[in-house]
């Protein structure tokens, strides 16, 4: 028996908020602070690091639970499944369901309730519950699928990675070009088809680093409005980043029985370009190599940090020939990893 991804789905937002949008916006350092630069000269440097030209928002009357559906109906169509069998709907998110121009976040009932809500399933044995864990949430949900299934209590399992992160951005802090809204979605299940998940590791840690990603306060001090963005310390979650991430996909890797030579495709969290370039570059260095030029393809580009949706968007846009020079084919292993606020880090070897 094999737990392979059988469907796979994405939703990216026809909404795009170029760069240049942002060149009427009012930076300020987190003190509240001028920065001693023109705006054009923040975002063109903001370019340079990230690597981001381009991100997607949700229409203003679409929420995380309804881009989560959509992403998911693909997957179920791919997979070619009745819906009325999937044991469990796993949604990954941090924010819940934000409407547009709202401080508040609605997690009540839970995403993966809205979910299976829209998506009619009737079976009240198909259960719905939500995962918290940064943007390594999705790979944390497939992780978890795998262990039902492997256990024998599940069979065919949805996993879904879901954020409108433009809900809860800070328009006075610089970070907020980072952030995007998408979903993507997959549905695992056993098979008699050769390869699908082959190892997984997962970490948090949380002594000194717990809060390198949290919410906080406008960089504003003008404005007194009692509402929280998302905020992080870039320097220390690069650094940490670029310790332990290696790491976990090298534990995986050597644990699968694989050699690094086997290794097709790294899929990793699009969360900035040269953090990744940099964590892939130091993952082949533990192997004295260098990365092999394609090895990990990037959609940050043009779809910005989704958190929890970057990698099964990426998965599925490759999947379905939406990447120039970019192809998965039968048989190949391919390293799925993360890194995000908890601080948590999780990888899976996935032989396709």
């Amino acid at each position: 028996m094999n737990i392979k991804i059988t469907g796979t789905g994405s939703y990216i937002p026809s909404k795009i908020e170029k760069n240049e949008d942002f060149h009427n916006h009012e930076f300020l350092n987190s003190d509240g602070s001028s920065i001693k630069a023109p705006t054009e000269v923040i975002v063109k440097k903001f370019k340079a690091i990230t690597g981001i030209a381009e991100r997607r928002y949700a229409k203003n009357h679409l929420t995380t639970s309804d881009i989560a559906s959509f992403a998911a109906e693909k997957a179920i169509e791919k997979a070619n499944i009745n819906r009325e069998e999937l044991d469990y709907i796993i949604v990954a998110h941090n924010y819940g369901d934000v409407r547009h121009d709202s401080s508040q976040s609605d997690t009540v009932p839970s995403i993966a309730s809205r979910v299976k809500h829209l998506l009619q399933i009737k079976n009240p044995k198909c259960v719905g519950y939500d995962v918290l864990f940064g943007c390594p949430g999705w790979i944390e949900g497939v992780i978890q699928a795998n262990a039902f299934i492997k256990a024998g209590i599940a069979k065919k399992c949805l996993v879904i990675g879901a954020e409108t992160l433009s809900r809860i951005i800070d328009p006075h802090d610089r970070d907020s070009m980072i952030y995007s809204d998408g979903a993507g979605a997959v549905v695992l299940e056993t098979t008699d088809d050769e390869g699908g998940i082959i190892t997984h590791d997962s970490a948090t840690f949380a002594l000194d680093e717990a809060h390198f990603i949290y919410f906080g306060e406008t960089n504003n001090p003008e404005i007194k409005e009692d509402r929280r963005y998302i905020k992080m310390y870039g320097r220390k979650i690069y650094e940490f980043a670029l310790t332990n991430v290696p790491m976990a996909m090298k534990s995986c890797l050597d644990a699968s029985g694989y050699q690094i030579s086997d290794v097709k495709k790294i899929l990793i969290h699009q969360a900035n370009e040269k953090m990744d370039e940099a964590i892939v570059k130091r993952f082949y260095e533990l192997f004295d190599q260098e990365p092999p030029e394609g090895i990990m393809p990037m959609s940050i580009g043009k779809l910005g940090n989704s958190s929890v949706a970057t990698v099964p968007t990426l998965y599925d846009i490759i999947l379905n020939g939406g990447m120039e020079n970019q192809e998965i084919n039968k048989g190949d292993i391919i390293i799925f990893a993360s890194v995000g606020a908890g601080m948590n880090i999780n990888a899976f070897i996935y032989k396709q």
